[in-house]
């Protein structure tokens, strides 16, 4: 029997859909090749198989094709058995609020803070700063004043999921962003930055020529060899 291609993941380094979706596959222990796009100059199976044209979207061997985050990462845990229960911990009631949060209110926001230039001159960038706060990070420091994780007392999917999310939202005005009085959020925001399975997801592949990544528990934080 013919062995089946190994998932094929469309990504781009910097965007936080795609940087969750890569966390989610190393995590899950998930063997898989990388492929990293031009935004523009996207590769042609890619819109092919995926015509809404953004990343992540993961093309699976047996030619079933995932084009948001939130499958991929599903997919990736229950794939491979969720044996340390990174998704089923992501599935409370409470996570599942935040991870809607992120998602809709606090990425609307997100967005018109930080790229104010797409959205027209009356665009309020300090107002979307505040209402970013308000709609996740004031509830997710509450959380995490109780919890290191929002796991419990271990990481889990959501973490992973909404991380990219506050990372780019802080790195907009970082001495702004450190005068906030989120103690908890600070630490976990730093624990996440500081974390292997990050690094290990933030390594720079050439535009183009896919990578092959072997699927370990061990994260790599050099390049994996094609």
């Amino acid at each position: 029997m013919t062995a089946l291609p190994l998932p094929l993941l469309y990504t781009y380094r910097r965007c936080p859909y795609a940087m969750r979706a890569r966390m989610a596959l190393l995590q899950a222990g998930v063997a898989f090749d990388a492929h990293e796009i031009v935004l523009r100059n996207k590769p042609a199976d890619m819109v092919r198989v995926s015509p809404k044209g953004t990343v992540p979207v993961l093309k699976l061997g047996d030619g079933l094709v995932l084009e948001q985050s939130l499958d991929i990462m599903r997919w990736a845990f229950e794939a491979t058995g969720d044996a340390d229960g990174w998704w089923t911990r992501s599935q409370s009631t409470s996570n599942m609020e935040l991870m809607s949060a992120c998602d809709s209110a606090f990425k609307h926001h997100l967005d018109r803070y930080k790229y104010p230039e797409r959205f027209g001159d009356t665009t309020d960038r300090k107002h979307h700063r505040s209402q970013a706060v308000q709609v996740l990070l004031i509830t997710l420091n509450e959380r995490l004043q109780t919890s290191a994780q929002l796991g419990g007392g271990s990481p889990c999917a959501a973490d992973i999921g909404i991380f990219p999310f506050v990372r780019q939202f802080a790195a907009v005005e970082p001495d702004w962003f450190a005068s906030l009085p989120l103690v908890a959020l600070t630490r976990w925001l730093q624990s996440w930055l500081a974390h292997p399975l990050f690094a290990a997801a933030m390594v720079k592949l050439k535009p183009n020529q896919p990578v092959g990544f072997p699927g370990t528990q061990s994260f790599q934080t050099t390049a994996p060899h094609a």
